[in-house]
């Protein structure tokens, strides 16, 4: 693995400690198919959540956060709806992301979009 792959590991592994620390329940990891794929799959008590994960250095062009374009956000609901497709959950779902800025800051952002 390459930096970048170290650092997003090393963020992801950070992002799913936080969760659990905050009482979600961890699902599955780098959960892939055709269209996209999706960090973290989570539970918060009846809700399922998908996570994205996101690391910046430096927060050129607006940082973590700013780097879940609407690009991305398609390519996750593409990812959300392959594994809705393929498991058997009928409860309701969001999108979180969480966000790591090269600084330290951290952000999680729940519901951070709807489809």
């Amino acid at each position: 693995m390459g930096k970048t792959q170290d650092a997003g590991a090393h963020a992801e592994e950070q992002a799913q400690m936080l969760l659990l620390g905050n009482g979600l329940t961890a699902v599955t990891r780098n959960y892939r198919c055709r269209g996209g794929e999706i960090d973290l799959i989570m539970r918060d008590r009846d809700q399922l959540v998908f996570v994205e994960v996101r690391y910046r250095r430096h927060a050129h062009f607006g940082g973590a956060l700013s780097s879940v374009d609407q690009r991305k956000r398609g390519r996750l609901i593409i990812a959300a709806q392959h594994y809705l497709a393929t498991h058997a959950w009928n409860g309701p779902c969001r999108f979180d992301v969480v966000a790591f800025e090269g600084d330290g800051a951290q952000h999680w952002i729940r519901d951070a979009f709807g489809v």
